[in-house]
């Protein structure tokens, strides 16, 4: 590791976000460039904004990387993309390989930290293995071993691990659970799918109905606000209590959905006698909104609304993937709170918060 012992003034940090147009990207950059950092933004696009440069570069395809980089001097990354594939095999090659090569193009650059976003399959298993061998006690902690199963975050992780050994900068990872916060054309935004979800059966005066399982309908929970795994972040690539550290990061409260299923409902407008819950069996998203998904381009149409391709603003299938466990998931975060990280925010009120801003931005009704 590198002998970093003072940390870079803010106003001298260049930081390289990667995915920045995603979830946690977006919420990065909007943090960074209101702490004062310089930013830049990869991607193929190369899209700028105030106070972020885009640079224009293929993830998945290493000598883009380098000639994109080769001029470059960011002293902090941020690696927050991911690409799924059929198998797990094919996630760990195609993943492992883009911090490989990402980290690989910046040999020649002064970075001092870079940080990981991964998550819960952590602990749960990919994709293809979803909680299907033997999990670790819930809260899960940082300090369990890794899962016998292949899995694309191990081989990131490891990725991670080697370029830092021998490029001589700090690491962190950062274990969120599913996050909410604003993006379009995501694959994993429960916070706008359950948006469209109430819009869809508002349209036709149809049931709000939890599509998971019993397990999640009656068991805690919590949840990860992007806004805050965007402050964990920067927190660890600054503070050196965070340094070559990996870290759980959710909001900090823990709900049921039975609990939290009708308050979304009221923030989405759905009348408290149309809103259902867990009833003998899952009731997958995939299959309630597979005749009603057509009804979008017109609910966009009749409200001004800016996109009209659900396909861009809804992903059942993750959000079945969530809601369709059939174990309690909860996150210990007493790792990063000793390490002095305190940030908190209450799970309904990003969920409130999130859903006013894509109203603003005439995404949904």
């Amino acid at each position: 590791m590198s002998e970093i012992t003072t940390p870079t003034p803010a106003s001298t940090r260049t930081a390289l976000v990667v995915g920045a147009s995603g979830i946690t990207g977006s919420a990065l950059v909007t943090k960074l460039v209101a702490d004062g950092w310089q930013v830049l933004s990869l991607s193929r696009s190369a899209r700028s904004e105030a106070g972020v440069r885009g640079i224009a570069a293929d993830l998945l395809d290493p000598a883009s990387l380098r000639a994109a980089l080769a001029g470059e001097a960011p002293t902090h990354v941020f690696f927050t993309a991911w690409q799924r594939r059929a198998t797990e095999a094919e996630n760990i090659a195609v993943n492992s390989a883009m911090v490989r090569d990402l980290l690989s193009a910046l040999d020649h650059a002064p970075v001092e930290h870079v940080a990981l976003v991964t998550g819960l399959k952590h602990y749960l298993g990919p994709f293809e293995a979803y909680a299907a061998g033997e999990m670790p006690d819930t809260p899960f902690h940082e300090d369990e071993p890794r899962l016998d199963t292949p899995n694309f975050y191990y081989a990131q992780e490891d990725e991670l691990f080697e370029a830092a050994a021998r490029q001589g900068f700090t690491w962190s990872v950062h274990r969120s659970h599913t996050v909410i916060g604003h993006a379009v054309g995501n694959a994993m935004n429960m916070g706008l799918t359950l948006a469209v979800q109430a819009a869809l059966v508002n349209e036709r005066g149809a049931d709000f109905v939890f599509p998971g399982s019993e397990a999640q309908w009656n068991g805690l929970t919590d949840m990860t606000d992007a806004g805050v795994l965007a402050e964990q972040m920067v927190w660890a690539a600054t503070d050196p209590a965070g340094r070559d550290e990996a870290f759980n990061i959710v909001n900090g409260d823990v709900f049921r959905w039975r609990w939290m299923w009708p308050r979304l409902a009221a923030l989405l407008g759905v009348p408290a006698e149309r809103v259902v819950g867990f009833v003998d069996a899952p009731r997958p998203l995939e299959v309630q909104m597979r005749d009603l998904e057509a009804d979008w381009p017109a609910i966009a149409e009749k409200h001004g609304l800016v996109e009209r391709d659900i396909s861009r603003l809804a992903s059942w299938w993750h959000t079945d993937a969530d809601l369709g466990r059939d174990m309690e998931v909860v996150t210990d975060m007493g790792k990063s709170r000793d390490a002095g990280f305190l940030v908190f925010k209450r799970t309904e009120q990003a969920f409130a918060d999130l859903f006013a801003r894509y109203r603003a931005d005439r995404l949904i009704p």
